[in-house]
């Protein structure tokens, strides 16, 4: 059991705490039972349980999503991971130091976020921010698809990619020296509403190129196309979308536009607040 603050709605509230931009509530992701406006798995049923462990690492991943917004964490790299508020107890309890932090508002995305190496979980991070700047509501606004080479006609949303490419420098020599370091740890990726997408792309890159990836992303929007929904599904590693049902952002961009979701779902419906138990969550 944990409570639904370590997830979706409480990433978000946690973020408010940590920035002075004010944020949007954000998502739900199955809104007419995942039909019309989740997407559906694109390539059959999932066969995924969630046990305690899953949920545990959950709840740790939703508080990596959490510190991405705070400022502590993309501007001093070197540190220790830390959230105002108590907002991210299990990772600021393990030994997690950032290897990488950015901010890159000279872009026109202003991605931000950090790679973190957690030597307790064994784990290389890589954490983007959800949107907190009037650049990244343009970046989400900006919903032409383009290429993005990752397979035949694979087109994603150009802000998303855009914040992806923006990021990717910073990113990768971290990864790549934090995977050398350590080839026992296991590589994650994750992110909240529109770090949630970038974050989709990113461990979809990374996989692309070679690593192993695993993928934890908390209320995200519809990053592109349904060839590179199914691509990124298909790809080895483990996706897990989580999504709650008092949360509108996964419902756009809209299935009318071209916009599909990557599967598996695991999709909360529980009421904001209360405690949530492996049988809260639908796959």
């Amino acid at each position: 059991m944990f409570s639904s603050s370590s997830l979706v709605i409480t990433v978000l509230l946690s973020a408010m705490k940590c920035t002075a931009a004010p944020l949007i509530q954000e998502r739900d992701s199955s809104v007419l039972a995942r039909g019309l406006f989740s997407g559906g798995p694109l390539s059959g049923p999932s066969s995924a349980v969630v046990d305690s462990n899953l949920m545990s690492q959950f709840e740790l991943m939703g508080q990596y999503s959490t510190a991405a917004y705070c400022p502590n964490n993309f501007n001093s790299p070197g540190d220790q991971i830390e959230c105002a508020g108590g907002n991210c107890p299990r990772v600021q309890d393990a030994d997690s130091i950032t290897a990488a932090e950015y901010s890159r508002q000279e872009t026109s995305t202003d991605v931000t976020g950090f790679v973190a190496v957690d030597h307790t979980n064994q784990l290389i991070v890589v954490s983007f921010r959800g949107s907190s700047s009037l650049d990244n509501w343009r970046t989400n606004l900006d919903m032409d698809v383009t290429q993005t080479k990752l397979c035949d006609d694979c087109t994603a949303h150009r802000g998303f990619w855009q914040s992806w490419l923006d990021a990717k420098d910073r990113v990768m020599p971290a990864v790549q020296q934090a995977a050398a370091s350590f080839p026992q740890y296991k590589i994650t990726v994750t992110g909240h509403s529109l770090g949630a997408a970038i974050a989709t792309l990113a461990a979809a890159n990374m996989r692309h190129d070679g690593y192993t990836v695993a993928l934890y992303n908390f209320g995200s929007p519809r990053i592109g196309g349904a060839k590179i929904s199914n691509y990124i599904t298909n790809q080895p590693g483990g996706n897990y979308r989580v999504t709650h049902w008092n949360d509108p952002i996964p419902r756009v961009p809209l299935l009318t536009m071209g916009y599909v979701h990557i599967s598996p779902e695991y999709y909360i419906n529980k009421a904001t607040g209360q405690d949530v138990q492996a049988s809260d969550i639908k796959v």
